[in-house]
């Protein structure tokens, strides 16, 4: 069995689809689509669909990706990543804490969190968070009314030494991904720049270009 927590300590590349903005009529196909293209880790992000909804979906999309390398993260709903043995799942500031999704998972899922300044970070490294996402860097459609923060926290994070790995997220895509690369940071999840691409394969060759 691959460990997808040793496999994450490695991973560069996040891929996010997020059901509201993405707009895609079939999730399942989009997934097969990036699923040996280079992706490390794929979310599932869907704030709009009943939940019985969501947990079929999640289920045909961790049917497909069991036996890869990609890890498979569902957002929010820790009791949905847990009926479709999901690999972990992604909550904000505003979720059910680290300890109670842990409670629910168990110690070998992964669990990442959002979070928005300094502090935020090492609060959720202190409380067992498996990897953090920062952001959003630049504006983005996932979260519109989110300030955007810029590259400067980037550029102050990357000089200190973490134990978990942190993601740049928001508003990144092959345009701008040498600025990010730039403040020191190597790893970065995105949803627009794959999910809306006419190429999704494509757009993610030139992101693993300036990554790897």
């Amino acid at each position: 069995m691959i460990s997808k927590k040793r496999l994450l300590r490695k991973s560069k590349l996040y891929v996010i689809l997020d059901k509201g903005s993405c707009k895609k009529s079939n999730p399942v196909k989009f997934f097969k689509q990036i699923k040996n293209r280079g992706v490390d880790i794929a979310q599932l992000r869907d704030k709009i669909s009943p939940k019985i909804e969501i947990a079929k979906l999640a289920l045909k999309i961790k049917q497909l990706l069991n036996k890869s390398k990609v890890i498979f993260i569902i957002n929010d709903f820790a009791d949905i990543a847990k009926v479709v043995d999901a690999d972990g799942i992604h909550i904000g500031q505003d979720d059910p804490d680290i300890k109670t999704a842990r409670r629910i998972l168990g110690r070998h899922k992964i669990i990442g969190v959002s979070c928005h300044s300094l502090k935020q970070l090492i609060t959720a490294q202190k409380n067992g968070a498996d990897y953090m996402a920062i952001g959003p860097v630049f504006p983005t459609s996932l979260k519109p009314k989110a300030r955007p923060l810029g590259l400067s926290l980037l550029k102050k994070i990357s000089t200190v030494s973490w134990r978990k790995p942190i993601f740049a997220v928001g508003g990144i895509g092959p345009e701008n991904l040498s600025e990010v690369l730039a403040t020191g940071n190597r790893r970065v999840a995105v949803a627009s720049a794959i999910c809306r691409a006419k190429r999704p394969a494509l757009a993610i060759k030139k992101l693993n270009a300036q990554l790897r």
